[in-house]
């Protein structure tokens, strides 16, 4: 087990998945309704850099899979020291479920958040910070992989994935993740 002596890391709530699917709105918003302490993982300053979209897509998953599990030790540290009297949502693309379900007393603490297909090419036509094309499409394949591995891990887990098909505005995202968590949010 992991060194947690607050408990923050067996208490949290935890939001990983794919990028492009609101991880970080999700969690802000159900901190604003539940008043929770939000832990944004993908916005903290850290070491490593992104991988250069020019090495093939499978050779990223690789090295990509690495540097997170490397990052989220740092997110471990990070938590650790984060004391609240109220309850802690994490978020980020680091948080991976076969990272994260060995710290947790219930698969129910995390949720996996997954575009489909049509979702992440209506954000690819809409996000004006997306690399151009041909670095577009390694991003892209490598996205694709990230994010199915991540399904296939939740799944073997347990752990809940919600695919996000962009029928559902944030707030209604919102609901249902915050649906997902109501057992610890109650509590």
């Amino acid at each position: 087990m992991t060194w947690d002596p607050f408990g923050t890391l067996q208490k949290a709530l935890w939001i990983g998945g794919a990028p492009w699917t609101g991880k970080s709105t999700v969690a802000r918003l159900l901190a604003e309704r539940y008043d929770l302490t939000t832990y944004h993982h993908d916005y903290r300053a850290r070491p490593g850099n992104a991988l250069p979209d020019d090495v093939p897509a499978g050779d990223q998953l690789t090295e990509i899979m690495a540097e997170f599990r490397h990052r989220f030790h740092y997110a471990l540290d990070d938590l650790r020291a984060l004391t609240s009297p109220r309850p802690i949502v994490a978020e980020g693309r680091v948080l991976r479920p076969e990272l994260v379900a060995p710290l947790v007393d219930s698969p129910g603490r995390m949720v996996v958040l997954v575009p489909t297909e049509l979702f992440r090419q209506h954000q690819l036509r809409h996000r004006p910070e997306e690399p151009a094309i041909p670095a577009q499409r390694t991003r892209l394949t490598r996205d694709r992989m990230l994010a199915a591995h991540a399904v296939r891990a939740a799944r073997d887990l347990g752990i809940r994935v919600i695919e996000i098909d962009g029928s559902l505005d944030p707030d209604g995202v919102t609901d249902v993740v915050g649906e997902h968590f109501r057992p610890y949010l109650d509590a």
